[in-house]
C-alpha cells in the first residue's frame, strides 16, 4: 500500500483521472480496466449535473436530485479506486500527483478538472458575487435569494427593499438566461403568494450582458426568440454593460453609472482549472493546450479533457464550446483509444460532433438548435429540453425525482424547497462575538 492506502498495480499501468465531472466519469465508465489500474479524484464524492444547479438555487430541485455517488456508479469496475482529495499539485519528473494526503505516482494522467468562476482579478467581486459553478454555491446562492426576501419584507426604508428586491444576473450564456427566466417563475407562480405582505411586483431581475445578444453560441433565430421570451417575463436585459466593482451593495459598471442591490450572480466567465507542476508550455489562458488525441502540450502520458483543454488542431480553431456533450465525447474517445492501445490497434483522433444547442426560459419557453439547421422554440424545445436532461442524469432515482419535481412544479406551480436552513456568514460572524450567557 502507498501514502493513499491504494494497491499496487499488479503489472498493469496505473491511470490517475482527476476531476469526476463529465468528462472523467465518461472515460471511467469507457475504459476496459481490465487492462488498467484507476484511480480517480476528486474533492467531492459525487458527480453534479451541472446544467441543473440553476434550479436547485432557485428551489426547483433538490441538490441530492442532481449529484450521483461516485463509487456508486463505479461499483462493477474492477481494479477502480477512488480517493476524495484536493489536488494540491503535479510533479511531472517523478510522475506523481501530490494530494494534502500524500502523493500518489501515475503512468498516465488524464485532467478533467473543469472550470471555475473567472472574476479576471478582481478581488471585490470574487468577495460579494454569488457564483453557480458548484452545488455549494448552488445551496448559498438559494440560501442568500430567499434571506434577501425575508429581510425586504422586515424593513420600511424604501431605498434598502428597492436594493434588496433588485436581483442582476451577470453573462447572457445559457446559464444567466436559464436563470434569468427561473426567477421570473418564481416570482410569479411562488413568491407572490409566499410573501403578500411584499409588493413582489417591484421584484427586478436585471440580466446584465456585455455583448450585444443573448446566448451567442447559438443560432440568430434563439438569441432573438429568448430575448422576447424574457421581455414577455418582465426580465431587464441590460446590453454593452460591463461590471467594474461590487462592494455587496453597489455595482460599478464600466461606463460610471451605479446600481443599488444585494444581489450580484455572476456568470460573466470561466477559467480552467489548472494544476500547478506542468510545463509552462502546456497550459494558456487557464487551458490546457491538448493535440487531437487529447494529449497535453510538452507531454506523452499527460492528458487534458473537457472544459479545462484547449483543442485546435481540428475545425474548432477557437477551441471547443464549454458544454457537456464536449467533456462526454472527449472521455469516451480517450477511453476508446486506451481500449485499443492495450490490444496494439490504432488511436483515432477526437471529432466533436455537435448535438446542438438547448437552453430553457421558462414554462413551456425553450429554445433548440438541432442538428441539420433545424430550430424549435416554445413547447417542442421545452419537452425536448426535459427528456435531453432527465436522460442524462446519473441513476434511476435522480431521474424519477427529478420527473416528479418537475411534474409536480408543472402542475401546483410551485417549488418545494426553499427553506433558509444555513446560517449566513453575517449570522456566524455575530454569533461567534456574542459573549456567552453565564
Amino acid at each position: 500500500m502507498d501514502a493513499l492506502n491504494l494497491p499496487a498495480p499488479q503489472g498493469k499501468p496505473r491511470i490517475v483521472v482527476i476531476g469526476g465531472g463529465f468528462g472523467g466519469l465518461n472515460f471511467v465508465h469507457a475504459l476496459d480496466t481490465r487492462h488498467y489500474q484507476v484511480v480517480l479524484l476528486d474533492q467531492y464524492n459525487y458527480h453534479t449535473f451541472a446544467p441543473l444547479l440553476y434550479q436547485v438555487a432557485t428551489a426547483g430541485l433538490d441538490a441530492p436530485d442532481i449529484c450521483g455517488a461516485l463509487r456508486k456508479s463505479f461499483r462493477s469496475k474492477k481494479d477502480f479506486h477512488f480517493r476524495m482529495l484536493r489536488v494540491r499539485g503535479i510533479d511531472d519528473g517523478a510522475q506523481e500527483v501530490l494530494t494534502e494526503a500524500g502523493s500518489i505516482h501515475y503512468d498516465q494522467l488524464v485532467l478533467a478538472t473543469g472550470t471555475r468562476a473567472n472574476f479576471f482579478g478582481n478581488d471585490k467581486l470574487a468577495a460579494h458575487a454569488l457564483p453557480l459553478k458548484t452545488v455549494p454555491q448552488a445551496r448559498q446562492l438559494r440560501h442568500h435569494l430567499f434571506q434577501t426576501l425575508e429581510r425586504a419584507d422586515l424593513t420600511d426604508d424604501p431605498a434598502e427593499r428597492s436594493s434588496l428586491m433588485t436581483f442582476v444576473i451577470v453573462g447572457g450564456g445559457p446559464s444567466g438566461v436559464e436563470l434569468a427566466g427561473a426567477l421570473s417563475e418564481l416570482r410569479r407562480h411562488v413568491l407572490q403568494r409566499d410573501y403578500p405582505d411584499t409588493d413582489t411586483d417591484h421584484l427586478r431581475f436585471i440580466l446584465v450582458e456585455g455583448g450585444d445578444q443573448l446566448l451567442a453560441q447559438f443560432s440568430d433565430k434563439s438569441s432573438d426568440d429568448a430575448l422576447r421570451n424574457l421581455e414577455e417575463m418582465n426580465i431587464e436585459l441590460w446590453f454593452g454593460k460591463l461590471i467594474a466593482d461590487y462592494d455587496g451593495r453597489t455595482a460599478t459598471f464600466k461606463d460610471g453609472s451605479t446600481l443599488h442591490t444585494h444581489t450580484v450572480i455572476w456568470g460573466a466567465g470561466v477559467t480552467g482549472e489548472v494544476i500547478e507542476g506542468l510545463s509552462d508550455k502546456s497550459a494558456e489562458k487557464g487551458h490546457y493546450l491538448i493535440d487531437d488525441h487529447m494529449r497535453v502540450r510538452e507531454y506523452q502520458n499527460v492528458y487534458a479533457i473537457g472544459d479545462v483543454a484547449y483543442l485546435t488542431s481540428d475545425k474548432w480553431l477557437q477551441g471547443h464550446p464549454g458544454v457537456a456533450q464536449v467533456a462526454i465525447q472527449m472521455g469516451q474517445r480517450l477511453a476508446k483509444n486506451f481500449n485499443a492501445l492495450a490490444k496494439n490497434k490504432e488511436t483515432q483522433p477526437f471529432e466533436y460532433f455537435d448535438k446542438g444547442n438547448l437552453a430553457i426560459i421558462g414554462r413551456n419557453r425553450a429554445v433548440a438548435d438541432l442538428p441539420g439547421g433545424i430550430h424549435l422554440n416554445g413547447f417542442p424545445a421545452w419537452f425536448i429540453w426535459a427528456v435531453v436532461h432527465i436522460f442524462y442524469l446519473i441513476g434511476f432515482r435522480n431521474r424519477l425525482f427529478t420527473f416528479l419535481s418537475w411534474v409536480g412544479n408543472y402542475i401546483t406551480y410551485n417549488r418545494s424547497v426553499r427553506l433558509v436552513i444555513e446560517p449566513t456568514l453575517e449570522e456566524e460572524l455575530r454569533e461567534a462575538h456574542t459573549p456567552a450567557t453565564p
